[in-house]
């Protein structure tokens, strides 16, 4: 029996009750409310699937075409290979910048430094028209003393290296270039090209991209491409790879094939210097300078080459710390940049109509915005609250053959993965959540707008973590839990366990597969078991 102590009235089973409530209360909001709002959610993540489906069709149709009829960028446009003149001598060789930024680049590892300068020296062209630029902007004095020790190295073997420090490091990796630009010296080089630390061109690399500045004047820029030399390292580094061999496979070359516009990768490419100038040269704004700058030099109506077999060696993040890190910056700063320039794009005049709509419409708004908000809200919150509400459907055609389609697309970059494609989908999911979130940061201008991390690359990391004194064990379990833990992700993967039960055992979809497979991947990155694991010190 229940207790009555005067107008109380306590019931003998609280938790029943409280149940009891909370179902009355969700009976009550969900006709008038969570129905409405879920099928407009559905009717809105429909509407942004057809977007993506329709760019990547796009994109996969041109891509086909290109392949098929394009001329090679050689053919459509003047280049003739560099050669050496007895008469002239080196004189026929333009005077061409090479610029590493580099910071703390703390593993101290060959892999890290000493290969890219070595690269970046070993060139071929002329050491007299070569300047190479060190730009440190470290604050470890021990990194910089080795920094500055192998450019004197390499000083003395004749090469025209120049190690260069500031006092600050304000703009991060764009206030490096751009003050690198200003000295002296800089004013007898016609070109720049940017080698980020970890990044290794081949020696060719100039003599197969300066062609084209030098025989089309209304050329800005031409991109290499990004080879990585430890995609096999760990799956986290397979899942990157597919991600961007489709950037630059289709997105590259669709852009500087029907429009000569894409956006510069930030590293491996050249830059013609005179349109680096015109276009009101580095600037620190957004986390994307070279997006940015990119951009404004396109408006200016200069054209830019991207060559798929032009490729640098690079290196890929293979922590899951260091590859949100990246993600948060890679998906912030070109949704901010879109807030600051959408107007400016708009009002230009030096580029045609159809033009602005690319960059717009297809360069921003599909793939830098919409395709983030669609992969986490439809995958991740739409569709698992679809299955709660059964009064809600979701079109087949929009859960399941769409997506499919869309992910088929996604393959072409990285045929020798495609095995792996289903878990690609898995762990873009989980990273939807990230870069949706870094999405609104950039367009709302909150804070973390500006965060600047540089992505850590492990070099030999596992080599010296193994010589290096172990910390205390109560720090060891700090920085572990600080490090590993993610409670976001573990929190959807409760959410979507629940709703997997949910539909398992009242559904008639069959969606509890998706979502059990899906609960597995929030729950390792969750526990931080994606990418090589680094042994705390």
């Amino acid at each position: 029996m229940a207790e009555v102590s005067g107008n109380s009235f306590i019931p003998e089973s609280l938790p029943g009750y409280t149940a009891d409530m909370a179902g009355l209360l969700w009976e009550l909001i969900k006709a008038p409310l969570i129905v409405p709002l879920l099928r407009i959610s559905v009717y809105i993540c429909l509407a942004m699937s057809i977007m993506v489906f329709m760019e990547r069709l796009y994109m996969g149709l041109v891509i086909i075409l290109v392949k098929l009829f394009w001329k090679k960028p050689e053919k459509r446009y003047k280049w003739e290979p560099m050669t050496d003149d007895l008469e002239m001598g080196n004189g026929a060789f333009p005077v061409v910048l090479v610029q590493i930024p580099m910071f703390n680049e703390k593993e101290a590892s060959p892999l890290v430094y000493k290969i890219s300068i070595g690269a970046a020296c070993n060139l071929s062209w002329p050491a007299d028209r070569l300047v190479i630029q060190v730009l440190d902007d470290s604050t470890d004095l021990v990194i910089k003393d080795m920094v500055e020790k192998e450019c004197v190295r390499w000083a003395s073997k004749g090469i025209n290296i120049r190690y260069q420090i500031r006092e600050t490091r304000g703009g991060y990796k764009a206030g490096a270039l751009k003050e690198g630009l200003k000295h002296d010296y800089v004013k007898e080089c016609d070109y720049v090209v940017i080698f980020d630390a970890d990044f290794r061109p081949e020696p060719d690399f100039l003599r197969r991209s300066v062609p084209f500045l030098i025989h089309n004047p209304d050329i800005a820029l031409v991109q290499g491409r990004w080879r990585f030399v430890n995609a096999d390292e760990c799956m986290l580094t397979r899942m990157q790879e597919m991600s961007l061999d489709y950037h630059f496979t289709v997105e590259q070359e669709v852009g500087s094939s029907t429009h000569a516009f894409f956006g510069f990768n930030g590293t491996g490419g050249i830059w013609r210097i005179a349109a680096i100038n015109e276009a009101g040269g580095w600037k620190d704004r957004t986390t994307v300078e070279d997006m940015d700058l990119a951009i404004r030099a396109g408006l200016k109506g200069w054209k830019f080459v991207y060559l798929g077999d032009l490729q640098v060696k690079s290196e890929l993040p293979s922590t899951f710390k260091a590859f949100r890190f990246q993600q948060h910056r890679w998906s912030c700063g070109p949704a901010n940049l879109f807030r600051k320039m959408v107007l400016e794009i708009v009002w230009n005049k030096k580029v045609s109509l159809y033009k602005k709509f690319y960059v717009i419409y297809s360069f921003f708004f599909v793939r830098k915005i919409i395709a983030h908000f669609f992969t986490f809200f439809f995958y991740c919150v739409v569709l698992p609250l679809s299955i709660l509400v059964p009064e809600v459907e979701v079109p087949k055609w929009g859960a399941i053959y769409i997506p499919c389609i869309i992910t088929a697309l996604n393959s072409v970059g990285t045929p020798r993965s495609f095995h792996l494609l289903f878990y690609w989908v898995l762990f873009e999911n989980v990273m939807s959540f990230h870069r949706t979130k870094a999405t609104f940061i950039g367009l709302l201008e909150a804070k973390r707008v500006n965060e600047w991390v540089v992505t850590e690359k492990l070099g030999d990391t596992l080599k010296n973590k193994s010589n290096s004194k172990p910390a205390a064990p109560k720090k060891q379990l700090l920085k572990f839990l600080g490090d590993r833990i993610q409670l976001h992700e573990l929190g959807f993967a409760a959410f979507l366990f629940i709703c997997g039960c949910y539909d398992f055992l009242y559904g008639k979809n069959c969606y509890f597969i998706y979502l059990f497979l899906q609960v597995i991947t929030f729950t390792i990155a969750g526990f931080g078991y994606i990418g090589t694991i680094v042994p705390s010190s």
